[in-house]
């Protein structure tokens, strides 16, 4: 039975734990239709901690998924750096890329970062950790 997309995983992290989702949406900027992927975490316990949301707005030379040839949760440069938000090490990575950054899971209220911010970074660190065998999950 595949897994519900709409319900939230669980990833541990510098002895914390973060339920993470992951949402697709389209907005019309210019009279075009425009896909964006947020990718949610919400440190645990809830309490007043505020979520982290991750943002992928498609623009020139990036992608989102929007339907074929692309897959789901496929984000990156049209010539460069990408990754695939299902999988739970590029989660990681950009989780870590933005507590390196200075996102801290205490803060009360909710956040938004722009992905595209994150995502070489973010890349940089998945493909270290894949090394010459492929990604550890």
């Amino acid at each position: 039975m595949p897994r519900d997309p709409r319900k939230p995983r669980r990833l541990t992290a510098g002895g914390r734990t973060y339920l993470w989702t992951l949402r697709h949406s389209h907005s019309v900027v210019d009279g075009g239709r425009t896909c964006r992927e947020t990718l949610t975490l919400h440190p645990q316990p809830a309490g007043e901690r505020g979520p982290l949301r991750i943002v992928f707005t498609e623009g020139p030379a990036r992608y989102v998924p929007g339907g074929a040839p692309l897959g789901s949760g496929d984000v990156g440069y049209v010539r460069g750096a990408s990754l695939n938000l299902h999988e739970p090490g590029a989660v990681r990575a950009l989780l870590d890329t933005a507590l390196a950054r200075g996102w801290q899971p205490e803060e009360p209220g909710a956040r938004e970062i722009d992905g595209w911010s994150l995502l070489e970074a973010a890349a940089a660190v998945r493909a270290a950790a894949a090394g010459p065998a492929g990604p550890k999950e």
